[in-house]
């Protein structure tokens, strides 16, 4: 069983997306050790990005102060160094093409795989164009996360059995932010991924309370949540981490019993 597919392995699993440097590579190295301990499976660390499309204004604008607070992509990759001496919580990063092509795939993948990463999840790379990245990550052993969206219709299955680590099922369309409610059939895509595939499948975009916590993982195997958590770094800034913490606490243990 994959490293990834550990944190499926107790339970629901939840998912907590944060983005590297924001409010600095200080805090989000120190949100990783504190989210680990109240409850989260497996960490989306986001490496930073000009210009990332499907991301709503909340994880636009930490894009943004990350890369203007200076951080990189080799900064990021130190900080992922010392966090590996502290904790083998399953991690993954979210970035976009250009970061991977800009720093060259074979050797974002390479060092990704060496400081200790467990997967990629690159949502501007569609499936039929994810040959050039997924030879890169299975010759260093990292995952390349799928996604499918509630259009992937016909897809679901041809993606799904080609899937590592875990599924990302796209809750809503639209750009990543928080929802006041998720209309999308989320028990029929992950009937379609199961049909294809025993891969674990995990619930993201504009998941925000407990109650759609709990009802997303009723059909799910695993929850994500990133916008509400961002808006947290925001609101608090370098004394986010205890808040953060609480947070993730409590959606962990919205689904801890299902």
């Amino acid at each position: 069983m994959s490293k990834i597919q550990d944190a499926f392995a107790h339970g629901k699993a939840f998912i907590p997306f944060i983005t590297c440097g924001d409010p600095s590579l200080e805090t989000t190295e120190q949100l990783v050790y504190a989210m680990e301990q109240a409850g989260a499976d497996l960490i989306e660390l986001g490496i930073p990005f000009s210009d990332p499309t499907a991301e709503g204004p909340v994880i636009q604008e930490a894009n943004n102060r990350a890369l203007s607070g200076g951080v990189t992509t080799d900064k990021i990759f130190d900080m992922v160094k010392k966090i590996r001496a502290n904790t083998q919580i399953p991690m993954v990063f979210m970035t976009y093409a250009n970061v991977v092509f800009s720093y060259g795939i074979e050797r974002f993948t390479k060092t990704a795989a060496e400081v200790g990463m467990n997967g990629i999840i690159l949502p501007d790379v569609p499936f039929e164009e994810k040959e050039e990245f997924a030879d890169a990550c299975r010759r260093n052993g990292l995952a390349l996360v799928s996604l499918i969206a509630p259009t992937s219709h016909e897809r679901i299955s041809q993606i799904a059995s080609a899937a590592e680590g875990f599924i990302y099922c796209v809750s809503s369309l639209g750009v990543t932010g928080v929802r006041s409610e998720i209309t999308t059939d989320i028990g029929e895509m992950v009937r379609l991924v199961r049909a294809a595939s025993d891969i674990p499948c995990a619930i993201g975009f504009g998941i925000s309370t407990q109650e759609q916590a709990a009802k997303m993982a009723k059909d799910a195997d695993g929850v994500i949540v990133g916008s509400a958590i961002v808006k947290i770094c925001k609101e608090y800034g370098t004394d986010c981490v205890p808040k953060v913490a609480e947070y993730v606490k409590s959606m962990k243990d919205a689904i801890r019993d299902l």
